[in-house]
Order: C-alpha cells, then sequence, then structure tokens
C-alpha cells in the first residue's frame, strides 16, 4: 500500500484482514503519520517507496491524485499489478501513458471506483436495460479532504462512472454549471451528458449541503429503479403482467393496481473489501478486471470535459480550477 491517509488507513486495514494475502506493509512520506497507522494496526511502515515496489507483486495506490502518475509508472514498469484510487490520474495524458507502461510490463490495473461494489448497484444491475434517463444526486457537508480540486473530480467522478457503465454508449455532448462556495474550487456543480443512444444523464454533486444524499434514479422502458447508495438498497417500478391498458384509460386506479413493485436486495458486504478482492481475483487470473484502467481513464475524460465546460462558461472560475499537475 502506497499512502495511508484518511483512505489509505481503511485500504491497509482491511488489506491486512484478506484470506490468502500475504500483506507486507505499506509507505507514508508523513513519518508521524506512518507511525500512528503501522501502531494501530500492527503492520509494517516502509521507509522506502521504491525498496516497498520491489518487494511485493500488487499495490494498492492511495496518495494524493497529483502523484498518481509519478507512483504508478514507476511500480507499472517493473510489472507490479497495481489498483489505483480515483481519479486515476490528473490528465487525459497521464492516464494514456499509464496504460501504455502497463500494456508493454504486462501489468493489471484496476482503477478504484467503489461505488462499483454498492450494494443497490450490485441489486439493480440484473434489471437494468437500456436506460433513457439517469438522475443522480450526490450531496455532502464540507470536508477538507478532497478540497483542493473541483467537486466533479472529488465526488461526481463516481457517478460519472456509474451512469457509464450503465448506459453503456458513447458520451455525445455535455453542459454544465458549478460554483465556488467554501474553496477557490467549484463546490457544487450539475451535469447534462447526452449519449450517442440518445440516453440522458442529470448529475448534481455538492461537498457544501447540510445533509448527505447518494442517489440515483434510472428511467427505462421496463419501468422505473430508485437506488439510496447510502443505504445500499432500492426498488425497481414496473408494470405488472396482464393489465389491461385501455381500461386503465378510461378510469384512474391506485398505483399498486397497475404498478409492481420489486424490492432491490444483494448479498451483504463491505464495497471496498469486495473491491479488493476482485482485484486480487483480476490478479490471479480468476476473472477480468471489474474496473479497468481504461473505464478509469474514461470517466476521467468525462469530469475533465465537465470542468471544461464550467470554466468555458464562467470564465472566472478558470484560474481556481486548474489541476495541479504530478
Amino acid at each position: 500500500m502506497v499512502g495511508a491517509g484518511a483512505l489509505g488507513f481503511h485500504h491497509v486495514r482491511i488489506m491486512r484482514e484478506l484470506p490468502d494475502v500475504e500483506f507486507i506493509g505499506f509507505f507514508e512520506s508523513k513519518p508521524e503519520r506512518a507511525a500512528e497507522v503501522s501502531a494501530e494496526l500492527g503492520v509494517k511502515a516502509w521507509d522506502d517507496v521504491e525498496a516497498l515496489i520491489d518487494a511485493c507483486d500488487a499495490l494498492s495506490i492511495v496518495v494524493p491524485t497529483p502523484a498518481h502518475h509519478r507512483v504508478a509508472r514507476v511500480a507499472l514498469a517493473r510489472g507490479k499489478h497495481l489498483l489505483i484510487e480515483k481519479p486515476l490520474t490528473t490528465t487525459i495524458e497521464e492516464a494514456d501513458d499509464l496504460l501504455d507502461v502497463a500494456t508493454k510490463s504486462g501489468a493489471l490495473i484496476q482503477t478504484g471506483h467503489v461505488e462499483r461494489f454498492n450494494r443497490a448497484i450490485r441489486a439493480a444491475l440484473p434489471y437494468v436495460d437500456r436506460p433513457r434517463f439517469i438522475e443522480s444526486d450526490r450531496l455532502a457537508p464540507f470536508n477538507p479532504r478532497g478540497s483542493d480540486v473541483a467537486v466533479v473530480l472529488d465526488l461526481m467522478i463516481h457517478d460519472i462512472d456509474l451512469i457509464l457503465t450503465l448506459v453503456g454508449s458513447q458520451v455525445q455532448d455535455v453542459a454544465a454549471a458549478g460554483i465556488p462556495v467554501l474553496t477557490p474550487f467549484v463546490d457544487i456543480a450539475n451535469a447534462r451528458i447526452v449519449f450517442g443512444s440518445g440516453a440522458v444523464a442529470n448529475i448534481t454533486a455538492s461537498r457544501v449541503s447540510r445533509d448527505r444524499m447518494r442517489k440515483l434514479r434510472i428511467f427505462q422502458q421496463s419501468g422505473y429503479l430508485s437506488l439510496d447508495l447510502a443505504q445500499g438498497d432500492g426498488e425497481f417500478y414496473r408494470i405488472r403482467e396482464g393489465i389491461d391498458l385501455a381500461a386503465l384509460a378510461r378510469s384512474p386506479q391506485s398505483l399498486e393496481a397497475f404498478v409492481e413493485r420489486v424490492p432491490l436486495t444483494a448479498p451483504e458486504g463491505e464495497p471496498l473489501r469486495l473491491e479488493f478482492q476482485s482485484f486480487l481475483d483480476a490478479v490471479r487470473g480468476r476473472s477480468p478486471v471489474s474496473v479497468t484502467g481504461k473505464d478509469g481513464r474514461d470517466a476521467l475524460a468525462v469530469a475533465l470535459r465537465i470542468v471544461g465546460e464550467i470554466e468555458r462558461t464562467t470564465p472566472s472560475l478558470a484560474a481556481g480550477m486548474v489541476l495541479p499537475r504530478a
């Protein structure tokens, strides 16, 4: 593990507990933090990141995003398989470079879009069938962690990845708006994405809200899915079989008379733990990579396109939204 900050701590916590894994330790650039995590979790803190890279078969990269490319490139060039936290990199050029290095060395890249393993998403996937409209809301109180970039790359990118996965079509057009509130970067953003299939997604993300909300609504010809990602559950509403639509048009009826409610459930499982297990299965050749490096690159490309659209329509924000380079 490289990086043991707020999120990296949980990577270390879970990885040390997985069966059939020899977890050799982690590297953290801040000595005080390294000592704290080492003592609390009872794992070795390495003082040389390159020595750690050489000593292992696979790593999880949980350093700040601007350092993803630099650290990951060293590991990939040495053939080490990587789980890289989202966003994959800060630029498309960096992402393409990592994908190229991985191809040449034969190393695997999995992108850490952990919401793919959310119980509500896992439960909904069997019912998703050519969505026509998706509405996503991800709202959270302010947290300094992640506030050094626009909310699009901090929070919205989770939903961008989910929507790209659910729709399965090329992005055709993007419109977006956003404003800074507590930071120099955009803290509230909304984007409207139009796909080649005709599907439309409306995405809102805020990190300055009073309450937390992580909801996804999917409208398709076969019905309507309402997902609560925070609770890990949802519902699928569809027309009951054998309904006489002509009779329904003649007189009003209760919703329950013609709509069937299907509760959406999936096995329990901590998403981060499931993500690690999928990564290890891919490394061992038991299954394909669940969220590929290309998936991470595609989500980043859309996120940066949204950021660019906000900059274009609000020029005064452009200076505050430039992402730091590694």
